[in-house]
């Protein structure tokens, strides 16, 4: 069972939620240690106080503000859980907004929230269907580790999820990034359209979705271990300069068909713009020709 994270409540309007809170996801990397490459020997990392020059212990460790160079500020654990703010102690619920509302570059880490008590079991089982029959989410803010946040409320298998939100403030805008000032036809378009289409899904269960580099990692190890060849990585496909965009898209859109057992349509390029592209060449130089010979109107004498 995931270990409890952080214990409130859920403040909607006058009800109140006891949870607590645990991660909703979790980490399957495998996680290296440094070690002295000469004998093999763990190096760590020792906490050492500046003052007496010796290694203190977690228990003697607090945190501290520098107000000035030469005053510190402590603040224990127990003056953050006694801040002056309602979201403290509880989520307090602000807005119920369209899901479609949120960008996605706002969104965060994930929490499940599960009732604290039976006294819980009523209200957060109201606040599941309600949020539910809205179709919409809801915004809150809480505070946690020495700071407050933003989260976003939703609902998956009737638990109720609290997402970590960036403030807005916290978002750079996309300025900074200097879009290529290009033309793309309608032709282009449609054929990046038909590729989407056909890699289309409906969930990401299938095994494209996997952590292969976890498992190319753990046979490393295992080779190493045994003293066994490593075995060979795959040569990389170098990335093709893509002289006709329509000829790329084509091909990809073959090439996913045939990945998922569909029977590859062969057909030709659309060529209509470059044709109209041409007649239209052809149209403007006869105009100009015949603008040369036709003779220009005489002004009417009054």
């Amino acid at each position: 069972m995931p270990r409890t994270v952080w214990n409130g409540a859920i403040s909607f309007g006058l009800v109140t939620v006891p949870i607590h809170v645990q991660s909703a996801t979790e980490n399957h990397s495998i996680q290296f240690h440094q070690y002295h490459l000469a004998d093999m020997g763990r190096v760590r990392v020792k906490k050492v106080c500046e003052l007496e020059d010796r290694e203190v212990a977690q228990s003697e460790i607090g945190k501290g503000y520098e107000y000035a160079k030469d005053q510190i500020v402590a603040i224990s654990d127990a003056d953050l859980r006694e801040l002056p703010l309602p979201t403290a102690k509880s989520i307090e619920i602000e807005a119920f907004v369209p899901l479609e509302s949120t960008d996605p570059i706002q969104i965060g880490e994930g929490y499940y929230l599960a009732p604290d008590g039976q006294v819980a079991a009523k209200p957060y089982k109201l606040l599941v269907q309600a949020l539910g029959r809205s179709s919409k989410v809801a915004v809150a803010k809480y505070a946690w580790s020495g700071r407050e946040r933003l989260g976003l409320l939703r609902i998956r298998d009737n638990v109720i999820v609290l997402h970590a939100m960036h403030w807005p403030d916290e978002i750079r805008s996309p300025g900074a990034v200097d879009p290529p000032d290009e033309e793309v036809s309608e032709e282009e378009i449609e054929g990046a359209l038909a590729l989407m289409e056909t890699m289309a899904r409906d969930d990401l269960d299938g095994p494209e979705f996997k952590d292969t580099y976890t498992d190319a990692l753990a046979k490393i190890i295992e080779a190493k271990r045994e003293d066994h060849e490593l075995p060979e990585a795959p040569e990389p496909e170098k990335p093709a300069q893509v002289l006709d965009l329509m000829a790329a898209l084509t091909q990809s859109v073959e090439k996913a068909k045939a990945s998922r057992g569909e029977e590859a349509d062969v057909h030709e390029l659309p060529k209509k713009k470059a044709v109209a592209k041409k007649a239209t060449a052809k149209k403007t130089q006869a105009k100009k020709t015949a603008a040369k010979k036709t003779p220009g109107r005489r002004p009417r004498s009054a």
